[in-house]
């Protein structure tokens, strides 16, 4: 579970397997870090795309290899052989040493979390049971659902042991959602489309409500939408406990373990 009082990077996966797992493989260890199954990747690879990166992200934290996929799966049963590959029964070796920062970390042990990005809108109890049967510690569902949605989401999640998060992207005024709601979601993220910094650059991030929704209700709030390593530190400032970052996190290149450095630095 999500911890009060600490800020989060969440780094969302849109890609293939194979580069989920380059990207995986080059991130600090460090349990500030949450990893994002992206919706576009549970959308190709569905539920077996949530157990492939939930056990890449883990053997990665203990110091195992990660066994990548040469190409991209065909099928479910192709997806099977590769996460047979994935887990097994190894130790950390003898060198191996923990990369969590930060004195109130200290001593933590890692662990690998990870985010189903369902983007719910019906169905909650079905899919919410999905994400947890694949191993997901937090799913996602837009605020945009039906108020009895969200309801079954948030019961469903706490019930499976999972964190529930609701996207506010498109929303006009999230507190309003969240005030009607009974059963409160751990998390609220306030979202700016991809689409939308795309193709109307005066859209801006709503900061301005995390105060709102932190003055009235005891959850945690998300920021997505920026990324860049001021935008990450812009959303801190103004009290995010998670900023969730994509696109310089899509493919793989040498600058991936830099970036995530240097991300961290922004969020202590």
């Amino acid at each position: 579970m999500l911890k009060k009082r600490r800020s989060y990077i969440q780094i969302a996966l849109n890609s293939s397997l194979e580069e989920a797992g380059t990207i995986i493989s080059r991130l600090p260890r460090n349990n500030r870090i949450l990893i994002e199954a992206g919706t576009p990747l549970i959308k190709q690879y569905g539920s077996e795309g949530i157990r492939f990166i939930k056990q890449t992200y883990k053997n990665h934290l203990l110091g195992l290899s990660i066994m990548e996929p040469m190409t991209k799966p065909n099928n479910l049963g192709d997806l099977n052989k590769l996460l047979k590959m994935l887990i097994k029964p190894q130790k950390p070796p003898d060198d191996f040493q923990r990369e969590v920062s930060g004195s109130e970390e200290e001593g933590e042990d890692l662990y690998p979390y990870v985010v189903a990005d369902l983007k719910t809108m019906d169905r909650g109890k079905t899919e919410v049971r999905l994400a947890a049967e694949a191993g997901a510690d937090a799913a996602i569902a837009l605020g945009h659902a039906p108020i009895e949605t969200l309801e079954s989401f948030v019961k469903n999640c706490a019930e499976l042991g999972l964190d529930s998060m609701i996207d506010m992207m498109n929303v006009e005024n999230p507190i309003t959602t969240l005030r009607v709601m009974r059963n409160k979601p751990t998390v609220v993220i306030l979202h700016r489309g991809v689409d939308e910094t795309e193709f109307n650059r005066e859209k801006q991030i709503p900061y301005h409500d995390i105060q709102r929704i932190k003055g009235s209700l005891d959850i945690l709030v998300a920021v997505a939408g920026g990324d860049t390593p001021r935008e990450v530190q812009r959303a801190i400032f103004n009290d995010a406990d998670i900023v969730i970052v994509w696109k310089e996190f899509l493919h793989s290149n040498q600058e991936t373990t830099d970036l995530a450095y240097e991300f961290l630095k922004q969020i202590k």
